[in-house]
């Protein structure tokens, strides 16, 4: 196995399931690796709003000087968008050795593709001589393969109902997974504005150093700016971060209360937090690409999130047809999504993912059908984002709007084919 891909194929054929929640087979492979993080680590978890936290913490750490190194997931397009060091995306020659050092290391242990990405990816970091390393939990917290290693400030954003078959039925028991990830002793920021009970409990059981929004910091803004307030510490006037969309304050004051917990450690100044914050990217996070007709991109795949997307839209003002590309999974709670965004949207265009968890095209319009109202809206079916996407922009008129939304596959799948400018001119030639 020589290239980044042969030892991802390599991955996907050791474990018989995708996901295998539990911590002894892959800490016991670290252990054999020696791994372990000689810097501050950030730990975040949580329902939506992870990948913008981290986006944001790694984007206010490099404005501060900080060397960085960032573990996300998944990846849009290609597989080493997960790991980025010091700002910039690993290159697939940096990692093969540490795939390379996993397997020595695996002997007789079966590790999940996941376990098994995520010892190479935290395997790299740990050699990067890194300030700072920021980790995003997979799934839950507690038996997720990051939590092997022992964070210095754990991070729990917004905490929904997702994953229920591994994580439990109710917003109590998910945030009792989530709420793994923190620490006796350590600071634990919670930016949920309405934590489940179970996470300040678990905070108080193991005498972790609880930050609640509302309580130990906040934020309030107008039109124009926003202020932020923690303990002994505040900002004022400042710029709303450039990553769009309504959760984006709350996201930003948990990053800004981790900074202020870690501040003994990797210290950031008002300017860093600004520049930070102003010049964070994400894509696919309610972006909104240049051209006509308009075009939005968005990772919204469970109720929560595609509750903020549609708050989103509504407030982007009048388009006179809202065309919407949608693919996901099939363990996803698909009834509230259509349900919220159907009243914005004037023409489905459903996709089959390239992936066994997705469901069909077929279905996710036959589940539309069941449950729709409006009898001016139609619908078709596509093999494929890019597909569907061209379909949405032959229809569509130049002041129209063309939504797409769904899994990561959904999002990538238009992506792979036209970083950044997807614009009509393009597509339609």
């Amino acid at each position: 196995m020589e290239t980044l891909q042969d030892w991802l194929a390599h991955c996907e054929r050791l474990h018989p399931k995708t996901i295998e929640l539990g911590l002894e087979r892959v800490r016991a492979v670290a252990d054999r690796m020696g791994l372990r993080f000689e810097c501050p680590v950030i730990t975040v978890a949580g329902t939506n709003g992870k990948g913008s936290t981290c986006a944001m913490l790694e984007a206010v750490a490099l404005q501060a000087g900080w060397r960085t190194g960032a573990y996300t997931k998944p990846h849009l397009v290609h597989f080493e968008e997960r790991c980025r060091i010091h700002g910039e995306i690993a290159k697939a020659e940096a990692l093969v050795p540490h795939f390379e050092k996993v397997e020595a290391a695996r002997q007789d242990v079966s590790l999940s593709y996941f376990e098994f990405t995520t010892l190479a990816i935290m395997s790299l970091m740990a050699a990067s001589s890194l300030d700072v390393a920021i980790l995003e939990v997979g799934l839950g917290g507690r038996l997720d393969a990051v939590n092997i290693i022992d964070t210095d400030c754990a991070v729990i954003t917004s905490i929904d109902l997702d994953h229920m078959d591994y994580l439990g039925p109710d917003r109590e028991s998910i945030g009792r997974e989530k709420a793994g990830i923190m620490r006796t002793g350590k600071p634990a920021i919670v930016s949920d504005p309405a934590p489940p009970q179970s996470v300040i409990d678990r905070a108080t059981e193991i005498g972790a150093d609880l930050w609640l929004l509302g309580r130990d910091f906040n934020f309030s803004g107008d039109k124009l700016q926003w202020g932020w307030a923690g303990r002994g510490r505040r900002y004022a006037g400042m710029a709303y971060p450039a990553l769009r969309g309504a959760n984006q304050l709350i996201n930003a004051s948990g990053v800004l209360a981790a900074l202020e917990a870690l501040r003994d450690r990797i210290p950031v100044t008002a300017q860093a937090v600004r520049n930070g914050l102003a010049m964070v990217e994400l894509p696919g996070r309610f972006q909104i690409v240049p051209g006509q007709p308009a075009l939005v991109l968005d990772v919204a795949h469970n109720p929560h999130s595609v509750a903020a997307l549609a708050a989103n839209l509504d407030a982007m003002g009048f388009y006179p047809t809202t065309h919407a590309v949608f693919g996901a999974m099939a363990d996803k709670d698909l009834a509230p999504m259509l349900r919220k965004m159907g009243p914005l949207v004037d023409r489905w265009y459903f996709t089959d993912l390239p992936t066994a968890r997705a469901d069909s095209a077929a279905n996710l319009q036959a589940k539309w059908q069941a449950q729709e109202t409006r009898r001016d809206v139609a619908a078709s079916t596509h093999a494929a984002p890019m597909e569907a996407l061209r379909a949405a922009v032959a229809a569509a008129d130049p002041a129209d709007r063309i939504v797409v939304f769904g899994s990561f596959y959904t999002v990538g799948g238009v992506l792979e084919d036209g970083v950044p400018r997807l614009q009509a001119k393009h597509l339609a030639s």
